[in-house]
Formats: C-alpha cells, structure tokens, sequence
C-alpha cells in the first residue's frame, strides 16, 4: 500500500486539533466558561475524529482483504467528507450525541463485498468499525488511571471513553443496519440475509425510538454499557461530570 493512500486529510487534522483545544482549555479551571466550552469542543471533537476512524477501520480491513477501490473512494483518508451523507452521518449524529448522548453510528463506506476474499474477511471488516470504538475507549480511560488529569480533563476524557463504549455495545448489537449484524451475516442463510437487506434502512432507527420512548428499555442497555466501561477501568462518576457539563443547557 502507497504511504499516500492513507496520509490523513486536513480536515481530520482540524477535527484533532480543534479536540486539542477543548482539553486545552478544561484545564482552565478558575473559569467555569472555559471548562464548560473545552469540554463541549473535546467531546464533540473526539466524537467527530472517532467517526472517521471507525469508517477507517472498516475501509482499512476491506481494502486488505481485497476491495481496493476504497482507495480511490477516499476512504483511507480520514476525511469525514467521504464517509456518506453529510446530515445523515456528521451532523445527525452530533446533534443526537449532544442532545440526546446516544452516540448514533452516521457514517458508512461502501464496500464490494464480491471483492473480499471469504466470508471471514467479511465479518472483520463490519468487526472493526466497532472495535476502533472500544480501543479508543480503553485508551481514553486508560489516560485518566495513569496520568491522573485536572478534574476538568479527567470528567472530559472519561465521558468521551464512556461515549465510546456505549458506541461499541450499540454497534455490536445484531441488529441489521447496525455492525453486529455484518459480522454474522456472511454466515447466516440466504433468506435471512435477504429479511436484513429489507429491514436494513429503517431497523436502526427503530431502535433508537424504543431507545428514546422507553425508559426501562433505555435503563438496561446504558446499565449494561457503563457495566462495560467500568469493566475497562472507566470511572463511571467522572463521566457523569463530564456529560453533566458536556450537557450544561440541562
């Protein structure tokens, strides 16, 4: 693979630094203002470059295992422009995150499944989109065990980790539309397929209404998605100060 195919763009690199500047300024703790806006531009930030490396991770094992036209898509970029429609997959998912905290999976690369070796490399290629999820998860509350961050920081990085782990159990689900569901589908009969390619567009979003309108429903999944991150080393009370001011209008 050419060095070039997978040199970040721009716009990742100012998804990053505009993520730098969030932490930067939680660390400015007189000044409840700075605390507040760092932590809305960190979260908002990483989520935003999160996306772009799950879409990654997906184009990166699909282009190993043989659909090389997600080269010349884009996909290998990091370019968040590449991953879909830009309401759908960008701005949707940031305004349910922010509103909502559920960390909607927007994006999406088109893979040519007719090009990937065997059924194997069609299951890791949906698997690790959602483990770019829980690696970053890992790492982030990893950062708080060891480095033992400012408060500001700390609540910051946790609740974006926790973000991730719910954005992990979420796509994991096998449910089709969702991740969980491309990793077994290879190996499911051809009936079954053909019942997810039919329910594929609208089953997500049913999710997310029962999710919403449901509030025992809603209680079990998030008990068991922070179970997980605490499982990982999350600090599940730093998270909530970080979504509670991630969440200042509430």
């Amino acid at each position: 693979m050419k060095r070039s195919a997978v040199r970040p763009s721009p716009l990742f690199l100012s998804l990053l630094a505009v993520t730098v500047a969030g932490a930067v300024l939680t660390l400015f703790e007189d000044s409840t203002a700075a605390v507040t806006a760092g932590t809305v531009f960190f979260v908002l930030g990483g989520w935003a470059v999160s996306l772009c490396l799950h879409e990654f991770g997906h184009a990166i094992v699909a282009y190993r295992g043989g659909d090389y036209a997600v080269k010349a898509k884009g996909y290998l970029t990091l370019d968040i422009r590449r991953y879909t429609d830009p309401v759908f997959s960008i701005v949707l998912p940031l305004v349910l995150l922010a509103f909502g905290g559920i960390p909607l999976p927007g994006g999406a690369v088109w893979i040519n499944h007719h090009a990937l070796r065997d059924k194997r490399v069609e299951s890791m290629v949906s698997l690790a989109g959602p483990l770019s999820n829980l690696v970053l998860g890992v790492l982030l509350a990893m950062s708080v065990i060891l480095f033992t961050p400012p408060a500001g920081l700390a609540a910051a990085l946790s609740y974006l980790a926790a973000v991730q782990i719910l954005a992990f159990v979420l796509n994991i689900l096998p449910i089709p539309g969702l991740d969980g569901w491309g990793v077994i589908e290879p190996y499911m009969s051809y009936s079954a397929q053909q019942f997810g390619a039919k329910v594929r567009p609208w089953a997500p979003f049913v999710l997310f209404a029962v999710l919403i309108g449901f509030p025992t429903i809603a209680a079990l999944f998030f008990n068991a998605a922070y179970s997980a991150f605490e499982l990982i080393g999350g600090n599940r009370y730093l998270a909530a100060l970080g979504q509670g001011t991630f969440m200042f209008w509430r």
